[in-house]
């Protein structure tokens, strides 16, 4: 399964949590941007199975140029299973729902973030929580079947019922899958800055957990299927570009800061919007940094990445994947784990057939990645 994604770095405005590659939408910029990347896309000999445009805010850019970027995609999109972009709710109109649907766009993940005006001032972002709400149902009446939201838990001052009544408002709407974050401080944010000046005091782990576990118990009542660590979605709506980086499938990535990743080699492209337009232009590499994997450290690293799912990891599936027996691999530290309560054997006919976080896992989940790295 082959996967693209291409990164639009535009942003109406930088949210304070962001710790992605973004920068201020510049008309002029993107113009070139796109020309740039319209190009690249026009030379993709691959047929893929999925496309994800994110950002950034691709949302944020003209008709015009989303109308280029799509058209460059139609041979790179022939056999497309699912291709989702990125939307803002303030930047979301009827017109560009119509243009992704006529160029084959079929998934829309909105970022709300929240219902709560208060909140959403908190995280520096610009939209209103009604105005989140209109999005989802101009989506919807627009024609889009799959539709999806980003959801943020565990800011500063939030209490649980508080977010309790925010996944009431979601369940209200026409929606296919869900993403639920708990908020994290990211090295380069800005809301890091306010950490250190003590400006803001996080919220406690104990409330946060309740946050998520509240989440698993009431979307799963909802007929929100927890697939992933922060996904939940309606039967046979999970992202299946996302399911195959958690299967650590190949994908190519356009734009600044986007990886590819193809036959155990993985590549980054360099952070820097100006700078990925100027070498691309004179047909110069835009990668930044490249690696060459072992087959040793690729099959740890789908182990790593695969254990974040809930159906875990299935010891056939790891053979035939990756061709390495999973429990030699990763014996000690599977002992280890298990003791700690984090992971659990699965059984089919009596026998384990695989191994699977277990409740308390979820909580520890990059910790146990880390552990079988």
């Amino acid at each position: 399964m082959n996967s693209l994604y291409i990164h639009i770095p535009f942003c109406a405005k930088k949210c304070l949590y962001c710790d992605f590659y973004s920068i201020g939408h510049d008309e002029k910029l993107a113009s070139k941007f796109i020309d740039i990347l319209s190009a690249q896309a026009m030379t993709l000999k691959i047929q893929f199975d999925t496309i994800y445009i994110g950002g950034g805010t691709p949302s944020v850019l003209e008709s015009r140029l989303l109308e280029k970027l799509l058209k460059s995609l139609k041979a790179a999109a022939c056999n497309v299973k699912e291709f989702t972009i990125e939307a803002n709710p303030e930047s979301i109109t009827a017109k560009k729902l119509k243009l992704f649907l006529n160029y084959g766009i079929n998934r829309i993940s909105i970022g709300v973030q929240s219902f709560d005006d208060k909140k959403l001032a908190k995280l520096g972002r610009i939209h209103s929580g009604q105005k989140a709400i209109e999005a989802v149902n101009l989506a919807k009446h627009s024609g889009f079947k799959n539709i999806s939201i980003d959801l943020i838990f565990g800011v500063w001052q939030e209490t649980l019922g508080a977010w309790k009544e925010e996944l009431k408002a979601a369940m209200e709407l026409p929606l296919k899958h869900i993403s639920c974050y708990s908020l994290s401080y990211e090295k380069h944010a800005k809301l890091s800055a306010l950490l250190k000046e003590k400006s803001i005091i996080p919220q406690s782990d104990e409330v946060t957990v309740k946050m998520y576990e509240h989440a698993i118990d009431y979307l799963g009542k909802n007929k929100f299927f927890h697939y992933e660590i922060s996904n939940f979605s309606k039967a046979g709506f999970q992202c299946k570009h996302n399911l195959n980086y958690w299967q650590n499938n190949s994908y190519v990535g356009l734009g600044p800061s986007a990886v590819s990743y193809r036959e155990g080699k993985r590549a980054k492209n360099i952070s820097d919007g100006k700078k990925y337009i100027e070498l691309a232009g004179k047909g110069k590499s835009t990668v930044v940094f490249n690696e060459k994997l072992s087959l040793e450290m690729q099959a740890k690293e789908t182990a790593a990445i695969k254990i974040r799912t809930t159906e875990g990891i299935d010891f056939d599936w790891f053979k035939k994947r990756t061709g390495f027996d999973f429990l030699k691999l990763e014996s000690d530290d599977i002992d280890f784990l298990i003791k700690q309560r984090l992971l659990k054997y699965k059984k089919s006919r009596s026998k384990e057939s695989g191994i699977a976080l277990t409740r308390k896992g979820f909580l520890f989940c990059d910790s146990v990645s880390a552990q079988l790295l």
